[in-house]
């Protein structure tokens, strides 16, 4: 009862709610006055009969007619009378048998069971928590957030200002508190002068008035937002966040880099200080057809072979692997190192024909923008008009259309990138392109992780998931963590030297055999020996760095520990 007569408080407060308790009680008077109109017709008409009831008794007559129970106690003998229980009798069930129940179950039962499953739904987090990530939404980006704060144990509060979808989320499992996205109290339950990152990734005016609420009580806590606008860019930062992610512009760059051609090849995804972390294509260049250790790239720019992708699945590299047109090498290195390995491969990366972009979203505008930077001609074909921005390279139509697609260029294209936010479209698209071009490479956008390995069977070359990739750029934000999330599973760790690798050498201790795990880097009094030597011995008071897949770090710290 005290969450219905809370509930019952909350609807006389509210405006609508009032409207409605109105119409209620205009149903419940209107009723009374059928009830007193129809006993009072009784008694003239039983009058009429040569009959005399009590008053109470026209009463009960009535509603054991109007709600059909029917009695047949008392009944008229005149086809007037028969007539009028007729009307009393159909009227009961309209306004008894149809529309009292509505009303009972709309305003009173609803309501009710709305306050039973809403209490489930915490208002305030643990009293004790701190160091926690405070988001704000919850969708594709969050929900991969999410996914890695529990991996790496992190605490997190998830605000939901829907009771409804905060109930269902806390259902799941989930750590979630009921609040107003813009009450200062709701911020002061969730203890944000304790929290390490406050995520807000909504719309952009809505994130704005969050942040600007949540700057005005803490002025020293990292919030990073979300802008769909660039103008809105500014505005965030002015009203206090700390770092603004323009996330279809940051895949649209990714998405770019995937595609051979332009300037430096070896795009850089991570760094841990002097230790760049990059991707390179083999496409195109003599590395085709060579295994690792032909590749000599060690010796030749200095760089490592730390990995390799080959359609979405990422390797260990052996001595003996043979390099093909679709490997991606994951490169470790210094910044010099990079900047050789660009000088070596450069020339074999000329292009001259139209690279294709399906989709003129925010995605498939900044793909086509670092293209062009990168002096890469494009086209974008677009259906909608209202989103083509620069029509000199847009093709307005469908790209399921192969007139469409021939106008653009799909016969001669080095490539075509797949940008729409559906990833059913994605997969149709990557069939369709593969089919009429086998030799063209195929980039794809993947919204969830979950369809890339899909979207790799329907035939893309590349594929990168948006949640994954703006998840990665919140986690890597927090900067007590000495983990770099790289790419889907990829990440490179930092961590001091195990007590047990002292005085090893790399190649004695079986590291990369044992864990799956590749040593990039050793810092060491003062300085950084990038790709070290795996013959010499393992310091002591020193950092290690290491690259691996995440169950391979969770298999490195099991083994050897994660402090001397």
């Amino acid at each position: 009862m005290k969450y219905f007569s809370t509930e019952l408080l909350k609807i006389i407060q509210k405006k609508p709610a009032r409207r409605n308790l109105i119409l209620v009680l205009r149903f419940f008077l209107f009723m009374v006055g059928m009830v007193a109109a129809y006993s009072i017709l009784f008694h003239v008409l039983m009058a009429m009969e040569g009959k005399s009831y009590t008053w109470f008794t026209g009463v009960y007559w009535t509603l054991t007619v109007m709600s059909t129970l029917g009695f047949g106690d008392i009944t008229f003998h005149t086809d007037l009378g028969r007539l009028f229980s007729t009307i009393v009798l159909l009227s009961g069930m309209i306004w008894l048998l149809v529309m009292l129940p509505f009303v009972f179950i709309q305003f009173f039962y609803e309501p009710w069971m709305r306050a039973q499953t809403a209490a489930r739904t915490p208002r305030e987090s643990a009293k004790g928590i701190c160091d926690h990530v405070v988001i704000t939404h919850y969708g594709a980006v969050t929900t991969a957030l999410i996914e890695l704060l529990i991996k790496y144990q992190y605490p997190y509060v998830l605000l939901q200002s829907n009771v409804e979808r905060a109930t269902q989320l806390h259902d799941l499992g989930l750590k979630v508190v009921f609040g107003d996205l813009n009450d200062p109290d709701t911020y002061r339950k969730i203890h944000i002068d304790r929290a390490a990152m406050l995520v807000v990734t909504g719309e952009d005016k809505a994130n704005t008035n969050i942040v600007f609420t949540v700057r005005e009580m803490n002025e020293t806590i990292p919030i990073v937002s979300t802008a769909t606008d660039a103008e809105a860019v500014e505005v965030l930062k002015l009203a206090g966040s700390s770092t603004v992610l323009q996330l279809g512009e940051m895949m649209g760059r990714s998405l770019s880099r995937r595609m051979l051609g332009g300037g430096g090849l070896a795009h850089v995804i991570g760094r841990f200080g002097k230790l760049l972390i990059a991707e390179a294509l083999c496409v195109g260049t003599p590395l085709v057809g060579k295994t690792i250790t032909e590749a000599k790239l060690r010796e030749t720019a200095g760089v490592s072979i730390v990995g390799l992708w080959e359609r979405g699945e990422f390797k260990i590299p052996e001595p003996d692997m043979t390099l093909g047109q679709n490997t991606v090498l994951v490169l470790a290195g210094s910044a010099d190192q990079m900047k050789r390995y660009d000088e070596l491969f450069l020339i074999y990366h000329a292009i001259a024909d139209p690279v294709v972009i399906i989709g003129g979203g925010r995605v498939g505008r900044a793909t086509g923008q670092a293209l062009e930077h990168r002096k890469i001609d494009y086209r974008i074909i677009e259906k909608l008009p209202e989103r083509i921005r620069y029509p000199e390279k847009t093709i307005h139509g469908d790209a399921a259309d192969l007139e469409v697609l021939k106008k653009a260029g799909i016969e001669k294209a080095p490539a075509v990138i797949i940008t729409p936010r559906d990833d059913n479209t994605n997969v149709y698209l990557s069939i369709y392109c593969r089919r009429l071009r086998p030799d063209v490479q195929i980039i794809s956008r993947a919204t969830y992780p979950k369809n890339i390995s899909t979207l790799h069977r329907a035939g893309a070359d590349f594929v990168m998931s948006y949640a994954s990739m703006g998840a990665h750029a919140v986690f890597n934000l927090l900067r007590r963590s000495d983990v770099l999330m790289l790419t889907e599973d990829l990440v490179l760790f930092q961590i001091p030297m195990p007590k047990k690798l002292i005085g090893k050498t790399i190649h004695d201790a079986g590291i990369r055999k044992n864990t799956g795990c590749l040593v990039v880097a050793i810092q060491h009094g003062g300085s950084t020996e990038i790709n070290p030597n795996h013959l010499n011995p393992l310091p002591k008071d020193a950092e290690i760095t290491l690259i691996g897949k995440l169950e391979a770090q969770q298999q490195f710290l099991h083994l050897f520990g994660n402090s001397a």
